[in-house]
């Protein structure tokens, strides 16, 4: 086995790719599969799970790209983060 594997047993977070095609997956076949109630529940909870964490990494994604200002050398740095009035959906 190698030493880059992870033993720790907990479920690995999964990027956001991942996550949104997992999502992508449930969705079609919850859509075009006759599924017992119980089944389709549970997916809609995974689901609903995968939704949250998306939500979670396009707002830190966000916030990295409101705080990067580019420095007078041209390079970018971030900056502490001020909310603006628009920025509250």
């Amino acid at each position: 086995m190698p030493s880059s594997q992870k033993g720790t047993g907990q479920p690995k977070t999964p990027t956001f790719e991942e996550a949104l095609k997992r999502l992508e997956e449930l969705v079609e076949s919850m859509e075009s599969d006759e599924l017992p109630l119980e089944t389709l529940i549970a997916r809609y909870e995974e689901g609903m799970k995968l939704v949250k964490l998306c939500q979670t990494k396009l707002a830190e994604a966000e916030l990295k790209i409101q705080q990067l200002e580019k420095a007078a050398s041209g390079e970018f740095k971030l900056k502490p983060f001020e909310p603006s009035e628009n920025s509250q959906a």
